[in-house]
């Protein structure tokens, strides 16, 4: 049986890790290093500092805060 594929801002990560050359917990890590701060000055941070496009920068961001609200 396989497994179900991703959905939301998870569904992202494999074009992420391919584009980007890192895998996603080094992305994830870089935007907890920066908390607490607003959604879109993290986006904004992945996107000057690192070349990241917006789409994918949301998704991490996107992630990362969904799971510090659990």
């Amino acid at each position: 049986m396989s497994a179900e594929p991703a959905k939301g801002p998870a569904s992202y990560f494999p074009s992420i890790e391919k584009k980007y050359g890192r895998p996603i917990h080094h992305w994830q890590k870089l935007v907890h290093e920066r908390l607490p701060a607003k959604h879109m000055e993290l986006v904004a941070m992945l996107k000057a500092d690192h070349g990241m496009g917006h789409g994918h920068a949301n998704a991490i961001v996107a992630h990362v805060l969904a799971a510090e609200k659990m």
